[in-house]
């Protein structure tokens, strides 16, 4: 399969269906779920924006706290990739954007995001930041810019987005325990896509960081990173990137 540029003018969704669809996979989230809800509809204002919240516990214990109408709410199979394929799955909107429930969009996120798909990306994100005055993890978010604009490979805390008729043609994300963020990357470059990494910056929680350490979080990453590169498959690591311990705190700066 090749992949072709977009349409000419998709800023300008068909009558009756969102402009995008925001699919977030949650666990343990039930503190932030509801500010995650109004932080979309926010950047999102004006625009029809389809909010789709996929819970990996299946007595949907994160969406038990969701107060705000409107959102279309799932469980599914717990997995990132089982969640974000069943949200995908469910959603209307012609373009989909994969948002972590510790990451927050930049202003006119959608806006941007339709313009590059419009310039002929088949997939994009945004660059990195993430929340915390440590100088070590700045350095770290500028790396991970500077790694997802040298090799086209953006990492799913920087909100990949891309058209939905893609993703499905591409078969979604892989069913694995890590990487697939990775993998839907390497799927659409392997398809002659062109990958977009924007300059407005996605901002990630520091919790991970804080809660295993700054440097042997970031060398672990990395570690992980070379062994699917070489083929490893991911089942066979996954155990070292563990869930967060405290799925509930905040980690905001």
């Amino acid at each position: 399969m090749r992949i072709t540029s977009g349409r000419e003018n998709p800023v300008a969704p068909r009558p009756g269906r969102p402009f995008f669809s925001v699919v977030t996979p949650v666990l343990g989230e039930a503190r932030r779920i509801n500010a995650l809800v109004d932080h979309v509809r926010t950047v999102g204002y004006g625009l029809s924006v389809e909010i789709i919240m996929v819970d990996g516990d299946p007595a949907g214990s994160t969406l038990t706290a969701l107060d705000r109408e409107g959102v279309l709410a799932l469980t599914a199979p717990r997995g990132r990739a089982r969640q974000l394929n069943a949200g995908a799955g469910a959603a209307s909107g012609e373009h989909l954007l994969f948002l972590h429930a510790d990451t927050r969009l930049p202003a006119r996120a959608f806006e941007d995001a339709a313009k590059a798909l419009d310039a002929g990306a088949a997939l994009g994100a945004f660059s990195l930041a993430i929340r915390s005055k440590n100088p070590w993890l700045r350095l770290v978010a500028a790396g991970a810019t500077l790694r997802s604009k040298w090799f086209d490979l953006p990492y799913g805390d920087q909100a990949q987005f891309l058209r939905r008729d893609l993703f499905f043609a591409l078969g979604g994300f892989p069913d694995i325990p890590i990487m697939e963020d990775v993998a839907l990357v390497r799927a659409v470059r392997r398809a002659g896509g062109k990958i977009a990494v924007l300059p407005s910056r996605a901002s990630t929680s520091a919790r991970r960081w804080e809660a295993e350490g700054t440097f042997r979080t970031t060398a672990r990453n990395l570690a992980l990173l070379t062994l699917y590169s070489l083929g490893v498959p991911p089942g066979r690591f996954a155990r070292h990137y563990p869930p967060m311990p405290d799925a509930h705190r905040e980690g905001e700066r």
